[in-house]
């Protein structure tokens, strides 16, 4: 039997050869790292005739997130350095092991996302024109009205409660990119405590496409705010605008409907626009159905029925079924 300096001693030669091998293993990750980087700018400018900026954006998003799965790996591999128990410690650096693997497939998942999208978008920047003298003061695209003082209440349960949705269009505006846009605040309460509380900026132009600028969102837990993760605005941080619904929507559309890099990424697909959906405020014809996506949550697939002159009358949650439901329209 091994003394208890004899065991020490063996822990710590141990631990010399890990930081060693770390060192070994962080070098090699920089070298790569830097290859990829020197590459990937390289490439930042291909021959006109064949552009491939969103690829390219694909590559630096993927390349973001492995870094910051190698650095939690790296924090979380010092907490475990101390524990003082040996067989915790190995535990511990066996899960924080086995979350790296996660992430990494995580960051390559969101990167088949990226790409396949980019299929279908082209290879072009995405860099919309904000001309403020090209929107008008009112958002009434048939399938997306806002009219300040409406309320729409939605209600469905799902596998983290019962949630109870309002998205109230309110009187107040928001200058955003020069284009003065509708505030809406939607707030969300699960099993009637308050889990999100959220402002979206919504601006409609001349052809009647509605556009999306931004939000500021906050979910909470225990009425503490938990994560802001998803709030962006057009024009800071390099944030831009997308289509929250088109002017005419036609099958087949696909389009970016938000875009701060690795942080709101919804893309939309129009499915349909013959859809009959019943829900408590009555039966709707010909509605829109959108399936709606993003890379940064691969698991989540929505479909959204939109009807004529109302909007946003059903949420599906085509991975678990879930649903929220248009239960009643609020008017002042």
């Amino acid at each position: 039997m091994k003394t208890s300096s004899q065991l020490k001693r063996l822990d710590t030669e141990h631990h010399a050869r890990h930081r060693r091998q770390a060192r070994l293993l962080a070098s090699a990750r920089l070298t790569a790292g830097i290859t990829i980087l020197v590459i990937t700018l390289a490439s930042a400018e291909p021959a006109a005739d064949q552009a491939t900026f969103c690829h390219n954006t694909a590559q630096a998003a993927l390349t973001s997130c492995r870094r910051a799965a190698e650095s939690d790996y790296w924090v979380a591999w010092g907490k475990c350095d101390n524990l003082l128990d040996p067989d915790a410690r190995a535990s511990c650096r066996n899960q924080v092991s086995a979350d790296l693997d996660d992430a990494l497939q995580s960051c390559a998942d969101q990167n088949d996302v990226r790409l396949a999208a980019c299929d279908r978008l082209g290879p072009a920047p995405y860099d919309p024109v904000i001309d403020p003298s090209n929107f008008v003061a009112q958002v009434d695209n048939p399938y997306f009205p806002l009219t300040p003082g409406t309320t729409f209440i939605y209600e469905g349960q799902t596998r983290q409660g019962f949630e109870h949705d309002e998205f109230a269009v309110t009187h107040r505006t928001r200058v955003i990119l020069g284009v003065r846009c509708v505030e809406v605040h939607d707030t969300v309460k699960t099993d009637g405590e308050l889990t999100e509380d959220t402002l979206d900026w919504f601006a409609q132009d001349r052809d009647g496409n509605v556009w999306y600028f931004g939000e500021n969102t906050h979910e909470l837990q225990h009425g503490l705010i938990t994560t802001i993760e998803g709030t962006f605005m057009a024009g800071v941080n390099g944030d831009k605008p997308g289509i929250i619904m088109k002017a005419h929507p036609a099958i087949g559309d696909f389009y970016r409907q938000e875009f701060s890099l690795n942080n709101a990424e919804d893309f939309a697909e129009t499915r349909s626009l013959t859809q009959t959906v019943h829900v408590p405020t009555g039966t709707y014809h010909n509605c829109l159905k959108s399936k709606e996506t993003t890379p940064l949550e691969t698991d989540l697939l929505e479909y959204k029925f939109y009807a004529l002159g109302v909007g946003n009358i059903l949420t599906v949650d085509a991975r678990t079924g879930d649903k929220q439901e248009l239960v009643r329209i609020r008017r002042e």
